[in-house]
């Protein structure tokens, strides 16, 4: 199974259009880590800015979304979209052998990496955003992904997103011996870099 993971597309309809153009045909499901139409008080309008088009481009794709609320989330954005985006967090669980595997999604301005190990297991992916900088690493057990952002990048990659593959069999989770893979990639589409996530 794959997951298109996007990050602080800030109104920027343009920017989403060419990820979900290069992705959007190859994945099962989108994940949304927050800050969708509003673009903040201390960032720039986004090129390609169209809060409407956004929430227009974001509610035909409900059925695929899991999201969480960014800092520049309000109620007033839900009022435009036609799903629900204002959680703090969210959680995706894999079963195997052992149990689970647990995916914490979150924006990034709330929990920190203390509070994060002290909540979730070893062996959790943590997915968030929030600073617009790519990053990739595993400390103390867990292993963190930031797809920088889509729209608004404060660091040399870009404009970026990520794919997260969870390989299946059967229509299966297979995460006992099977690979999870995290991939950094242009809105275009290219590779920038990938992480195996060991089972």
């Amino acid at each position: 199974m794959k997951f298109l993971v996007l990050s602080d597309i800030h109104g920027s309809a343009e920017s989403l259009e060419k990820a979900l153009a290069s992705f959007e045909n190859k994945v099962d499901s989108i994940i949304l880590l927050g800050d969708y139409l509003n673009h903040g008080p201390r960032n720039p309008l986004p090129q390609g800015w169209d809060t409407k088009r956004t929430a227009e481009l974001l509610n035909e794709r409900k059925e695929k979304l899991i999201c969480v609320r960014g800092n520049c989330d309000s109620e007033v954005d839900e009022m435009m979209l036609t799903f629900p985006c204002l959680n703090a967090y969210s959680t995706i669980a894999l079963p195997t052998a052992k149990g689970i595997r647990r995916i914490f999604l979150h924006h990034g301005h709330l929990y920190d990496r203390t509070k994060l190990s002290s909540w979730l297991p070893k062996g959790s992916i943590v997915l968030s955003g929030h600073t617009h900088v790519t990053l990739m690493e595993e400390e103390n057990g867990l292993f963190y992904f930031n797809p920088g952002s889509i729209s608004l990048p404060k660091c040399e990659d870009g404009k970026t997103c990520g794919i997260l593959e969870v390989e299946t069999e059967s229509g299966k989770w297979k995460t006992e011996n099977g690979k999870i893979k995290i991939g950094l990639y242009s809105i275009e589409g290219k590779l920038i870099r990938e992480m195996a996530v060991i089972p």
